[in-house]
């Protein structure tokens, strides 16, 4: 008899012998699933050929993310978005009918509960940075309006921070809000310019990306959860095209689709009409959202 059919492990049945043990898996979902990644990880495994002490390392590497994650830290999450599996899980998880706006990954400074305003406020709370006005519709993909959509915005300032990140220095909910369309759909608020700004880089994340020689800056964006009754929920961003990172996203969450343009304008009287000094950024935007699953 040989050494598969007694369940003995070898380089060659190294597969088959450890799916072979899961037959009494209480899921078929866990089954299958561990199925996928033990067949994937032995053939990287056996491509690589990893010395002892490079599988050491890798042991070690994810011990170490592992003891960077805090209760406001998920250095896991940071890996899966570096490497683009956050960003494939959400295109599997999202995709959209033709003439939909696309998603992109919510990121990790979204706070439930920010104020709704009346449309137009500014959420520049500090008045630090660059005037800026967006506004745009709220569209289903018939080219309707939407009437009583939610959008919840939230942004960094600019110098890249967000306001959970710098607790004390700026205002509580600085740079977020929530506001509701009207019967034409139309969306307008006020903000400041955002600027690109690097993911936590002083982990384990971080020193695999320069010694990968990548870089770990976001560009520049705006982040958008819109909600509708009768519509899926779209978690995007818009990003700004001119940004000296917008062809390198450390996380890879940009999409053609979600390229706004930011101009910026010089018009003393409707600076005056938007409370602004001087030269401000207009951004117009549209979002189409997809009909709810039945």
């Amino acid at each position: 008899m040989g050494a598969e059919e007694n369940g003995y492990f070898t380089e060659e049945n190294s597969v088959d012998v450890v799916i072979s043990r899961n037959t009494g898996a209480k899921s078929e979902r866990l089954k299958q699933i561990m199925e996928v990644v033990t067949r994937k990880l032995h053939e990287a495994v056996k491509e690589l050929e990893p010395t002892q002490e490079e599988w050491m390392d890798a042991i070690l590497f994810l011990t170490r993310t592992g003891h960077t994650c805090t209760d406001w830290r998920q250095e896991f999450i940071l890996l899966s978005d570096v490497l683009g599996v956050s960003m494939l899980v959400d295109a599997i998880n999202n995709r959209k009918p033709t003439g939909a706006s696309e998603s992109t990954v919510l990121g990790p400074f979204h706070v439930a509960d920010a104020p709704e305003l009346p449309m137009g406020a500014n959420i520049c709370l500090d008045h630090k940075g660059e005037d800026m006005v967006i506004s745009g519709r709220i569209l289903g993909t018939d080219g309707r309006p939407i009437a009583n959509a939610i959008l919840d915005v939230w942004q960094a300032n600019d110098e890249g921070f967000y306001d959970v990140q710098q607790q004390g220095i700026q205002p509580d909910f600085n740079l977020r809000g929530v506001f509701r369309t009207a019967e034409d759909g139309r969306y307008w608020f006020r903000a400041v310019k955002p600027r690109y700004y690097p993911i936590p880089d002083d982990g384990p994340v971080g020193q695999m990306l320069g010694a990968l020689g990548r870089h770990p800056y976001r560009p520049a964006h705006l982040h958008y959860i819109i909600k509708a009754e009768g519509f899926e929920t779209l978690v995007t961003h818009i990003f700004d095209p001119d940004d000296p990172y917008i062809h390198s996203d450390a996380v890879f969450g940009v999409k053609e689709g979600l390229l706004a343009e930011f101009r910026l304008t010089e018009d003393p009287a409707r600076a005056r009409e938007l409370g602004f000094e001087g030269k401000f950024w207009q951004v117009e935007h549209n979002f189409v959202l997809a009909p709810a699953k039945s």
